[in-house]
C-alpha cells in the first residue's frame, strides 16, 4: 500500500541530492582543480579526476530526469514484485520497455562519446566498452558450453549421505557462520552480522560494515557460501583508507572489482581444497552427524556441477553462461535489434541452446532477477568480469605470499587479507580502470585466459576428465 509514497518520496530526495550535486559553486571549485594535475599527491589527483567525473556525469541531466529515474526504479519495482508473483509478463513488460527507453536516454545524455550501451556498460565497469565484451564472453561461451557438457556427462560426483541430508539446524548454522567470518578476519566491532531474506553487504564506511545471510534447513552450503561471498564484500569495505574517508578515491574502482572480492573468497578460498582442512573439523564440531565427511567429500560437496533455471542458485562453471544470455540480450534490447515484447522466447531459446533446460514459466526464466526492473541495466557483466578478476587477483596473491594455501588449510586467513587490503582495498579508485589496477597488482591488463584455465583444470581433475 505504501509502494507508491515511497516512491514519490524517493523522488524528491533525488531531486534535493541532483541540486546538491550539481551546485555551480561546486562546480567552479570542481573545474578550478580539473584533473588535479598539478598537486603531488596522487590521492588528490584521483579525488580532483573522479569529482570532475561526477560532476560532468550529474550535471549532463537535468533535475526532472533525475527525479522521472527514481519515480520509475520505484514503480517498476513494484510492479516486477507483483506480477512475478503471479507470472504475469504481459503487465510488468510496458514498465520494462520504458526503463529501457529511459535509460537509454540517460546514457546517451550522460556520456554522449560513447555508443548508447556502452554509455550504461561505463556506469558499473569504466572503460569496458560493448566491443571487449564481445570479444571476451563470446570466447567464454565457445569454450564453456561443450566443456559444461562434458562435465554434466560424466558420472556424478560421489558423496556420503551425511552432507547431503536435509536437516541441518539453523541455529548451528549461524554459530558455524560467525565463526568462520571472525575467522576470515570479518572485525565485529566494526560491523553487524544478521539475517535476512537475500544476503548483502552495506553500511556507511569502513567502521560500519553490515553483512546478511540466510539459512536453509535443507542445504547447509547456501548458508555457509552466502556468508562467505558477502565477508569477501565486507573485507573490500572495512579495508578502504580511513585516510580517504567520503572521498571519492576511497570508493570501489567498479562493481566488477567489488565482486572480484567477495567471489575470490567465495570461489578460490571456500570452494578451494585447502579451506577444507580448517574447516572440516569446525562443521563436525557443529554438526556431529558429519564425523566421518572428510575434508575431500566436503570438497567435493561445494563444487558439484548441475544445469539450473536460476542464476543466483547456479554453480560456478555454470553461472558464467547465465551471465552470457543476459549480457547478449540487454545489448540488443538497447541497440534496437529486438524488442521487449520478444524477450521470453529470446530467453527460453538460449537457456535451451546453452544449457539444454526448457523454462517452464517466466518467473523461472525472464521475470527471475531484480536488476532490470531497478534499472541496473549493464550491471550483469560485473558478475563474471568479477569472477575473472578474482582469479587473476588469485594467482597473483599465489606468487607474492609464501605458502599461501599451506597457510589457509591451517586457518591463517591474516595474510591474504592484508595482501588484498594492502592491494586493492586501501587503493580504492586511485586508478583510473580495473585494467589499470590489474596490471599494477598482477602486471597485466585483464585475461579471461586465466580463468578460463582455472575452470577446466579444476573441474578436470574433480570429474576425472579426459584432458
Amino acid at each position: 500500500g505504501a509502494a507508491g509514497i515511497r516512491g514519490q518520496q524517493k523522488s524528491a530526495l533525488a531531486a534535493v541530492i541532483h541540486e546538491k550535486q550539481t551546485d555551480p559553486a561546486l562546480g567552479k571549485l570542481i573545474q578550478d582543480l580539473k584533473d588535479g594535475s598539478g598537486l603531488d599527491c596522487e590521492f588528490a589527483r584521483a579525488n580532483c579526476r573522479d569529482a570532475l567525473r561526477d560532476y560532468s556525469l550529474e550535471t549532463a541531466k537535468s533535475k526532472d530526469i533525475a527525479k522521472t529515474e527514481a519515480e520509475l526504479e520505484a514503480d517498476c519495482f513494484n510492479t516486477w514484485v507483483k506480477t512475478r508473483q503471479e507470472d504475469d509478463w504481459k503487465t510488468f513488460e510496458p514498465k520494462l520497455k520504458a526503463m529501457f527507453d529511459l535509460k537509454k536516454k540517460v546514457a546517451g545524455l550522460t556520456r554522449p562519446s560513447l555508443p548508447v550501451y556502452d554509455g550504461a556498460l561505463d556506469a558499473f565497469e569504466r572503460g569496458m566498452p560493448a566491443e571487449r565484451l564481445d570479444a571476451i564472453f563470446g570466447a567464454l561461451k565457445e569454450d564453456l558450453i561443450p566443456f559444461v557438457q562434458q562435465v554434466l556427462d560424466a558420472p556424478k560426483l560421489e558423496l556420503p549421505k551425511a552432507v547431503t541430508e536435509d536437516e541441518w539446524d539453523v541455529k548451528a548454522q549461524a554459530d558455524l557462520c560467525l565463526e568462520v567470518a571472525k575467522d576470515l578476519g570479518f572485525n565485529m566491532e566494526r560491523g553487524r552480522f544478521d539475517v535476512s531474506v537475500h544476503p548483502f553487504t552495506g553500511g556507511v564506511g569502513p567502521m560500519d560494515v553490515r553483512i546478511t545471510t540466510r539459512y536453509n534447513p535443507k542445504n547447509w552450503m547456501e548458508g555457509m557460501g552466502g556468508t562467505i561471498h558477502e565477508v569477501g564484500h565486507a573485507l573490500y569495505e572495512q579495508g578502504r583508507s580511513e585516510d580517504q574517508l567520503d572521498l571519492p578515491v576511497s570508493r570501489a574502482l567498479s562493481m566488477g572489482v567489488h565482486e572480484s572480492q567477495s567471489l575470490l573468497w567465495e570461489r578460490m578460498v571456500f570452494q578451494g581444497r585447502p579451506f577444507w582442512e580448517y574447516a572440516t573439523p569446525i562443521i563436525h564440531k557443529h554438526f556431529p552427524h558429519t564425523k566421518d565427511v572428510s575434508a575431500e567429500d566436503f570438497y567435493k560437496a561445494v563444487n558439484r556441477v548441475s544445469a539450473g533455471l536460476i542464476r543466483v542458485d547456479a554453480d560456478e562453471l555454470t553461472y558464467p553462461l547465465h551471465i552470457i544470455l543476459r549480457y547478449q540480450m540487454e545489448k540488443r534490447l538497447f541497440e534496437g535489434t529486438v524488442d521487449v515484447s520478444e524477450v521470453p522466447e529470446m530467453w527460453n531459446k538460449e537457456m535451451k541452446d546453452s544449457l539444454k533446460l526448457d523454462v517452464p514459466s517466466n518467473a523461472k526464466g525472464c521475470m527471475q532477477d531484480v536488476h532490470w526492473s531497478v534499472g541496473a541495466i549493464g550491471y550483469f557483466p560485473s558478475y563474471s568480469l568479477g569472477a575473472m578478476m578474482a582469479a587473476q587477483f588469485y594467482e597473483a596473491a599465489k606468487a607474492g605470499i609464501p605458502d599461501l594455501e599451506d597457510k589457509i588449510s591451517k586457518g591463517n586467513f591474516e595474510p591474504l587479507k592484508a595482501w588484498l587490503n594492502e592491494k586493492i582495498h586501501r587503493v580504492g579508485s586511485l586508478y583510473a580502470s580495473p585494467d589499470e589496477l590489474l596490471t599494477a597488482v598482477t602486471g597485466k591488463a585483464l585475461d579471461p585466459a586465466i580463468y578460463v584455465d582455472y575452470l577446466k583444470n579444476k573441474y578436470t581433475e574433480l570429474y576425472d576428465l579426459q584432458a
